[in-house]
């Protein structure tokens, strides 16, 4: 009950946060928000996370709210694909995605390998951005798009949260770091062209070693965003990505990836023109 309630108390707060983060970088108003696409997998509040952070902004009545649950570490890329068909749908429309985490209301204690090293592990972070459709941009922004996925079912107790009296228990298998690197690597073949960076969900030390083993490219953002936060589930390849955009401003492409939970593992690319 006590994690329930650090959930509950806590996940508005950085949702909102980084939203208002966000609202600021892209000098959009509340008002301007037409829909809201939040993810997390830490915690359950019915009604969801969208309500609160619609409540505490102030956003419009009739602001479109979705959460997504249940998509784990990964589940960054797919809301933004969801918001990417909102905004195909309606062209001149404002959007917000929001990854927020707090792994802190998953703590759990266990003698079990795949436990420990979660409680080593995860940390707590949201990530919010803006977007807006064609119709709405009056800038050369960035783009994102050939949203790609690949589910595993198979390996689905390999990672995922169980029920354990009550509480969220992380299993963790040690064939995780390879699962990951195969799948993203079966996804970074069928990119468009090759990107600048690829930017990847943190995964841990052993996942990002994994991956740079199948990709032509050292993960460094990646790397800082573990060593300063830890792996906070969804948000953490916003995190890189952010990262990079303010270190690399002439880039013009990029490939993003995160997996999790399923075992399923999705990726976008991004650029502008």
């Amino acid at each position: 009950q006590e994690l329930n309630e650090l959930f509950e108390e806590l996940a508005p707060k950085l949702a909102v946060e980084a939203m208002r983060k966000a609202l600021d970088e892209s000098s959009t108003g509340p008002g301007e928000i037409d829909a809201v696409f939040l993810c997390t997998c830490t915690g359950y509040l019915c009604p969801g996370l969208t309500s609160y952070v619609a409540e505490k902004l102030g956003l419009r009545d009739d602001t479109y709210l979705c959460d997504l649950v249940g998509l784990g570490c990964g589940a960054a890329i797919p809301t933004m694909r969801a918001a990417e068909g909102f905004l195909k749908a309606n062209p001149s429309s404002c959007v917000a995605v929001i990854a927020i985490e707090v792994c802190t209301a998953a703590f759990h204690l266990a003698d079990d390998g795949g436990v420990l090293i979660s409680l080593c592990l995860f940390g707590d972070g949201a990530a919010a951005s803006i977007w807006k459709g064609d119709a709405a941009s009056s800038q050369t922004k960035w783009k994102a798009g050939n949203f790609l996925t690949t589910h595993r079912p198979e390996h689905r107790e390999k990672i995922r949260f169980v029920n354990d009296m009550g509480k969220l228990r992380n299993k963790l298998h040690k064939s995780v770091p390879a699962l990951a690197a195969e799948a993203v690597s079966f996804l970074f073949e069928k990119r468009r062209c090759d990107p600048d960076q690829v930017l990847s969900h943190t995964g841990g030390r052993d996942v990002i070693d994994a991956l740079e083993t199948v990709l032509p490219y050292k993960l460094a953002e990646s790397r800082a965003v573990l060593a300063a936060h830890g792996n906070m589930s969804s948000p953490s390849v916003l995190f890189a990505l952010a990262k990079r955009l303010e270190q690399s401003p002439n880039d013009s492409r990029l490939w993003l990836t995160a997996f999790g939970a399923g075992f399923a593992a999705h990726c976008c690319e991004m650029w502008r023109d």
